[in-house]
């Protein structure tokens, strides 16, 4: 280390300033680069409509009910996805946090649907649960129905795609979470006399809910954001409608900048409102720390 190196960091060290600091600076400029520019940017043309003041294009959405409803639509699609994502992997990240043969192998096959895409999975839920796909194919041959059963094109198409490719990324961080809780503290319970039920929901629930209520937000703004599941296995002008397709309307098939915008911030407004309610709750659920932690 040379002479100079060392007197700029003794001057930054009387000045309070942490030379280590200066490596948050590569992620910073590329948070304001990908993040904050362009949502200031959005901001800046949704109050620039062709007429109407500033706020026009933010009336015209809440004003249109088949605008404003694509936002309970989403949140109806979004919220029971993302929690049953999270709650499905809870107890299949439980059972994994040990060493067992063939874990390697179980985790891959869990995670594999990350690998596929949006697209991928979609084709692949037309072909086995759509009118003609494997599965009404067995129902109908066994007699067990008399038609298919519509299980693609509609609201449970959507939410079979965005649970195959949302569920992966649950469980790994779950999984993540759990790793990072001591075992010791349910096997001193256990010498105690509390049963896997009450190590579960008095020690390793408390500890781990700060954890699943950041798993519940990632997935849940990855489920909101639905737009390719919504239009290649739901009813994209009908029960799936979500905010997105309006986002995408307004700006390639109306040429509506300022309202595509508008509906943009708006979908990011919810989304933060979700995010703010859940981040709040999560500390009715966590009682104290411990050595593990929050994992």
């Amino acid at each position: 280390m040379t002479t100079s190196t060392l007197a700029v960091r003794h001057r930054l060290a009387e000045r309070g300033i942490d030379p280590q600091l200066l490596l948050l600076v590569p992620a910073t400029v590329f948070v304001v680069a990908l993040f904050i520019y362009p949502f200031c940017y959005g901001i800046a043309v949704s109050l620039q409509p062709a007429q109407g003041g500033a706020l026009a294009a933010y009336r015209a959405f809440f004003s249109d009910a088949y605008q404003r409803d694509t936002i309970t639509t989403t949140l109806a699609i979004a919220l029971p996805a993302a929690l049953f994502n999270v709650l499905a992997a809870v107890p299949i990240a439980y059972r994994m946090r040990g060493r067992f043969r063939g874990k390697r192998l179980l985790t891959t096959v869990l995670v594999v649907p990350i690998t596929l895409g949006t697209v991928l999975t979609a084709e692949g839920l037309l072909n086995f649960l759509g009118p003609t796909g494997w599965f009404n194919r067995t129902l109908l041959s066994l007699h067990v129905v008399d038609q298919p059963i519509t299980l693609t094109h509609n609201y449970w198409g959507v939410i079979f795609s965005l649970v195959i490719t949302g569920f992966p990324f649950a469980f790994l961080l779950v999984l993540s979470y759990l790793s990072g809780i001591d075992p010791s503290l349910e096997r001193a319970a256990a010498t105690l006399g509390a049963g896997w039920a009450q190590r579960f929901f008095r020690i390793t629930l408390p500890l781990l809910a700060p954890g699943l209520a950041t798993t519940f937000c990632l997935t849940f703004v990855l489920a909101f954001s639905v737009f390719p599941s919504a239009i290649l296995v739901g009813d994209p002008s009908g029960s799936t409608r979500v905010i997105s397709i309006a986002a995408y309307e307004a700006a390639y098939v109306h040429y509506d900048y300022a309202a595509a915008s508008a509906t943009a911030i708006v979908m990011g407004a919810v989304e933060l409102v979700v995010i703010s309610i859940v981040l709040g709750l999560r500390s009715l659920f966590y009682t104290g720390s411990t050595a593990g932690g929050k994992g």
